[in-house]
């Protein structure tokens, strides 16, 4: 150290140090710890002053006046003054928090930072001191300083601090850098985005905006749908667009171009670059909208994402699995107010897809009904009713669904065609007999008549009632009647009484026709009658002379092999001769004629079902007197079919009750008198 009376010059071993202009006569100078104590004076009748000077923060860090300075020194952290009187002063020195307030009191702000820093004071003390730094620039309204003070605090000092300071309109511009800070530094949240997009909007900053918004997207420090919000609140829809494009925003893409720039073209584009999820979803919000601006574009989207959708050259990510094709029936809402459309992209569906789903066909048949019965030219309407027809073919429709919608438009063939399909011929004649089509009555009694026989009983019924002249169908109908014998003589004339127009005439050749044929059964009832008497006095003279006489066998050949009868032999008394050996070979039972055996069997199976049918009868009077509940009783017999008619092959047609029981009796006599052989 060289000090003079202007300057105090500092030299390194090797090379010269820097030079200090501190005026004045020096005695002695000292370096300690980067601080140089001088002791000077300017007279020799002056008291010698002392200055310590901290070179490193460049102020005074103490200066004091003494009596006769021998020599200063400096050791364990102090200053050590001797005077020539015997005194000797320390000075010691304050600490660093001591230094820094009292360097707040002098409003030494930078002074009290470069300590700090110089005394590596850590990031919360050093923030604290730009804090106070900044709040005495703001209250001297040095904005500009002040918040690039409370810039140095992010990190440390709580945000809305800063932000409250400065939401004055005339200092939006520095709210605005200190947001900026805090948006580098990956600090800000959602509402700094948004008063940071708004301070832009306020300031009308477009290239702030822009430089904002079109940062890298490595750089992007805020909340992207926060910025879209703000953005297209305040107007920018141009900007919102383009942040909600860059960072695949599909959702407030589309709702900013249709509800705000009501660009449908663009929409539909961008729709058509999404993947398949996307794309079908945002199709399902949007697509009415589109729909009504955009039809045929829409329309070729839809089909494409309900049959094999492809997104488009440029789309934005390509799905890594295979994805099915959406579901049409669920876009058909889409098309409320386009019919023309629904109609091309139902029959696409249908021509690409030939099992989609019900609800498919079932729009596409009430648009083709809906045709047919608005078309006025008959050409046209025609290949319109093939149309609907075909469809009701297909077998895809739902019934009820289809009934309905064909007897909503009125539309004859498709009912009747699925009335025959269901097999409802009731409500085919019926629908005829609603329209009074007398020649479709008789022609449906006639078609479906051997399903239903019914169908001829409600027919008479129906041209009964009419008061019109309908004698010819009544014919008709009364032809068929007659020919499969469908009702008794009695009720088709209770039932034509009903239709003043009918005369006798109009029955006249029923009524002969039924009359010569109950005749007839009555004379061929009463032939089988002398027949059964007949056969019945001649059993009976058989079975007196089985009882009461010999019987001479003069049989001469077996009844099995026709080969002439040796001995050992078996007769029986029905006149069947056979071989021991014949007999014993095919024989079931020895007591029973093996010839005889088959018709033996039914007449015994006959004999136990009338006995059984006996017994069950008691059974059934006595169960019903015992029960309470007489109607379950009859119920449980009815179930199980007692009161169904027995019906024996051996019976004639029209027999009689009396004659059925005496045959029964001499079969059982001739059953008994068989079984004893010879």
């Amino acid at each position: 150290i060289v000090a003079g009376d202007e300057c105090v010059y500092l030299y390194q071993p090797d090379e010269r140090g820097p030079c200090f202009a501190f005026d004045g006569h020096k005695l002695l100078a000292h370096w300690h710890r980067e601080q140089l104590s001088d002791g000077g004076t300017t007279s020799p009748s002056e008291k010698q002053i002392l200055t310590i000077y901290d070179l490193d923060n460049k102020f005074i860090a103490y200066s004091a006046s003494f009596d006769d300075i021998i020599d200063v020194l400096a050791e364990w952290g102090s200053f050590y003054i001797l005077t020539r009187d015997g005194k000797m002063f320390v000075l010691q020195e304050k600490d660093t928090q001591t230094k820094l307030e009292m360097l707040f009191k002098k409003n030494l702000f930078v002074m009290a930072i470069n300590l700090a820093k110089s005394q590596h004071l850590d990031s919360d003390g050093l923030s604290e001191i730009f804090r106070q730094y900044g709040d005495h620039l703001y209250v001297k309204g040095d904005h500009d300083g002040a918040i690039q003070q409370y810039i140095r605090t992010i990190r440390k000092l709580e945000p809305s601090y800063v932000i409250r300071k400065f939401l004055d309109a005339q200092r939006i511009h520095n709210l605005t850098a200190y947001l900026q800070a805090l948006h580098r530094q990956s600090l800000a949240n959602a509402d700094h985005t948004t008063l940071l997009l708004n301070c832009y909007t306020k300031l009308k900053d477009s290239s702030k905006l822009e430089e904002f918004i079109k940062s890298s997207e490595s750089e992007v420090h805020f909340d992207v749908e926060i910025a879209i919000k703000v953005l297209r609140q305040a107007g920018y829809h141009s900007h919102a667009v383009f942040l909600a494009e860059r960072h695949q925003h599909h959702k407030w893409y589309l709702k900013i171009q249709l509800e705000d720039l009501k660009n449908y073209q663009e929409a539909l584009r961008y729709i058509g670059r999404l993947p398949f999820d996307q794309a079908e979803s945002n199709m399902k919000r949007y697509g009415k909208t589109l729909m009504h601006h955009v039809p045929d574009g829409t329309t070729l989207l839809l089909k494409g994402l309900c049959t094999d959708y492809q997104p488009s050259r440029d789309a934005m990510e390509r799905d890594s699995l295979d994805k099915g094709p959406a579901n049409s029936e669920e876009f058909i809402s889409v098309f409320a107010n386009n019919p023309r459309e629904l109609r091309a992209f139902l029959e696409h569906m249908i021509e690409v897809e030939p099992f989609s789903s019900q609800g498919v066909y079932d729009t596409l048949l009430e648009l083709r009904l809906q045709d047919w019965a608005h078309e006025q030219d008959s050409e046209r309407k025609k290949v319109l009713q093939g149309a609907a027809l075909s469809l009701l073919r297909s077998d895809n429709t739902v019934f009820d669904k289809a009934l309905v919608l064909c007897q909503m438009h009125n539309f004859k063939e498709g009912v009747l065609y699925l009335y025959e399909k269901g097999k409802l011929y009731q409500q085919i004649m019926h629908y005829h007999m609603q329209n009074e089509e007398y020649g479709k009555v008789v022609e449906a009694c006639k078609r479906y008549g051997d399903q239903e026989v019914c169908l001829w009983e409600q027919a008479l019924g129906y041209f009964a009632r009419k008061e019109e002249d309908c004698k010819a169908y009544i014919s008709q109908v009364l032809e068929h009647i007659d020919q499969n014998n469908l009702m008794p003589p009695l009720l088709v004339v209770q039932t034509l009484a009903h239709n003043s127009t009918a005369t006798l005439s109009v029955i006249k050749d029923y009524l002969i026709n039924k009359l010569q044929r109950e005749s007839q059964q009555i004379e061929d009832d009463e032939r089988k009658i002398r027949q059964y008497r007949e056969e019945t006095a001649h059993l009976r003279a058989e079975i007196q002379e089985l009882r009461s006489s010999a019987k001479i066998f003069q049989k001469t050949k077996c009844s099995m092999c026709n080969s002439p009868l040796e001995l050992p032999s078996v007769h029986f008394l029905c006149n069947h001769s056979f071989h021991q050996h014949c007999f014993e070979s095919y024989a079931e039972s020895e007591a029973e004629c093996p010839t005889c055996t088959p018709e033996n069997r039914k007449v015994m199976d006959m004999l136990r079902a009338q006995d059984q049918k006996r017994d069950l009868h008691d059974h059934f009077t006595r169960q019903l007197r015992c029960s309470n509940d007489g109607f379950s009783v009859v119920a449980d017999y009815f179930g199980r079919g007692v009161f169904n008619k027995l019906t024996l092959v051996t019976d004639p047609p029209g027999s009689k009750v009396g004659v059925g029981s005496l045959e029964a009796d001499l079969q059982r006599d001739l059953l008994i008198h068989t079984k004893r052989n010879a």
